[in-house]
């Protein structure tokens, strides 16, 4: 059907078309996610720990409800060094996951932490606790996921390790399946090309 037949058959009953505005611009925004300086633009490799981490956050469903994996890890080691599950992404669970990171490995000024632009990022209070704890913070370019590739590599390993194709029914089983996955078996035992076939925890006490 046309658009001159609909405007005739409209006109004939005596239609007249409601536009509604449902969008609504927010000032500045665009300014907002460009903003920012990718510090890890030739993407090296720190020669020792804690003094590059990255940081991501992933999807996980138990029954019908989404839950928020936050990690951090070490790139020097591929440790992951913090990690906090929640039923929301907001800027207080990547803290959280910051915070536990923090306390678990007490790292020397110059510390830099490397995430996406996401606002559980970019929140002021996330922001606050970096400037608190002397981190500078590096940010993906926009659109460009494989500046950071290590985190993703992670999720996609522990996806088809441990995720896939197993159903988890309750927040606490996925919480347990979790802890044994990073704690237990990637961080103790997982090998990786990347650093010589050794685990992260492996690699840690041979650097030592």
């Amino acid at each position: 059907m046309s658009r001159k037949r609909v405007a005739r058959l409209m006109q004939e009953m005596g239609l007249i078309a409601r536009v509604t505005k449902v969008t609504y611009r927010a000032p500045g925004l665009r300014r907002f996610l460009v903003s920012g300086e990718n510090l890890r633009s030739d993407g090296a490799v720190p020669e020792s720990k804690d003094k590059v981490w990255v940081a991501d956050v992933t999807y996980l469903k138990v029954k019908k409800q989404w839950h928020y994996l936050s990690v951090i890890m070490d790139l020097y080691s591929r440790r992951i060094v913090g990690w906090s599950l929640d039923t929301k992404r907001t800027t207080a669970v990547t803290r959280r996951t910051l915070l536990a990171a923090v306390r678990k490995r007490r790292p020397d000024e110059g510390l830099m932490l490397h995430t996406d632009r996401g606002v559980e990022y970019r929140g002021s209070e996330y922001q606050k606790e970096l400037r608190k704890q002397g981190i500078a913070h590096s940010l993906s370019r926009p659109g460009k996921c494989t500046d950071n590739a290590h985190m993703e590599s992670f999720f996609h390993s522990m996806k088809a390790e441990l995720i896939r194709n197993k159903t988890f029914h309750s927040a606490e089983e996925l919480k347990y399946a979790l802890a044994r996955y990073i704690n237990d078996y990637y961080n103790r035992k997982r090998l990786h090309s990347g650093i010589g076939y050794c685990s992260p925890m492996e690699y840690e006490r041979i650097a030592a």
